[in-house]
Parts: structure tokens; C-alpha cells; sequence
């Protein structure tokens, strides 16, 4: 049935308090609070975090290497700025698509935020969001306690761990 998908949010995961907030991969939810809920599910049940992130996809404004040539800095005379998040990633190394954050710009959209986020960082893709539409945890001592915590406990095992399953039973890999 279409239209009854919710819709998609990016998550922003950050591993410790100095590491950089990376995208991490995305989740579908009511709305913001929802969404923070279902990422923290999907994306820290067993790995550290010390905060996470999310905001609507389609606030992102992404660019590729080859649509790099082709953004223009905005003149800035006379027009009202606001706060980006620019994301990069770093090579096509990776088999999934991992932004780090290269910092917060004030610019007057997201293509002028990438093209200042160009002048401290290279990179195969961009990403710019408003930074007004991300929402997150408060990096207290309670919220990373409470929402984090739980998670180091947990064995985590690589799929190797549990064998395969043969016709005769359980092989040990």
C-alpha cells in the first residue's frame, strides 16, 4: 500500500565524547523522538555511542565528487545565514556510506555550506543539513549512562562464532 511508510530519518551516531559524529545509515520513524528511539535500537545495541542524531533525509542536500565542480559560494550580501552540519565522506573504500562530520558552517544554504566545508576537507560526497532540524541526546552523564550504558554489557560475537549448520549437525569454524 503506498504512502503509509513513515518517513526516513539519517542517523548521526558519535562513538566517544572527542571522536566525530558519523552518519551511520538511516531509519524510518513517526517523528524525531521516535526516530532517536528506533536508532538507538538499530545502531547501539552492542557498539559504544555517545550520542545520536537524527534529521529528516530529505533535509539533506547531498553532493557527489563529480557535482563538486559545479556549486558556486553564494554572495553573502544581504542574505540571512543559518547553521549547517557538513558531512564527508572520505573515499569510496568503504562498503557503506559513512559521512564524518566536517563541522558546523553559517551559510546560506546547504551548497554554500559545502563549498566553505571544501576549504577545510576533501572528500568523494557531501553532505549539508540546517543544523535547526537535527535533534539528539543531551550528552549528560545521565542520558549516556541511561541510554547507552546497557549496550556494554551485551557479548557481541562475529556470525563465525556459532558455527555451521550441517546435514549432520553443528560444524565449529
Amino acid at each position: 500500500m503506498w504512502g503509509t511508510e513513515w518517513p526516513r530519518f539519517e542517523v548521526i551516531k558519535q562513538d566517544t565524547k572527542h571522536g566525530p559524529p558519523q552518519m551511520v545509515g538511516s531509519v524510518h520513524a513517526a517523528d524525531p523522538e521516535h526516530a532517536l528511539l528506533v536508532a538507538r535500537h538499530v545502531f547501539v545495541r552492542r557498539p559504544a555511542a555517545y550520542a545520536l542524531f537524527v534529521a529528516p533525509a530529505e533535509a539533506f542536500f547531498h553532493v557527489s565528487q563529480e557535482g563538486l565542480k559545479d556549486l558556486k559560494p553564494t554572495s553573502r550580501e544581504g542574505g540571512s545565514e543559518e547553521p549547517y552540519w557538513v558531512f564527508a565522506k572520505r573515499s569510496h573504500r568503504r562498503s557503506m556510506v559513512y559521512g564524518d562530520l566536517v563541522g558546523r558552517f553559517l551559510a546560506q544554504g546547504p551548497e554554500d555550506a559545502i563549498v566553505q566545508a571544501l576549504l577545510q576537507a576533501q572528500g568523494v560526497a557531501f553532505w549539508a543539513v540546517p543544523e535547526r532540524l537535527v535533534v539528539g541526546t543531551e550528552p549528560t552523564e545521565e542520558v549516556v549512562e541511561s541510554w547507552f550504558a546497557p549496550a556494554k554489557e551485551k557479548t557481541y560475537r562475529l556470525q563465525s562464532y556459532y558455527g555451521l549448520i550441517t546435514a549432520k549437525g553443528v560444524e565449529n569454524a
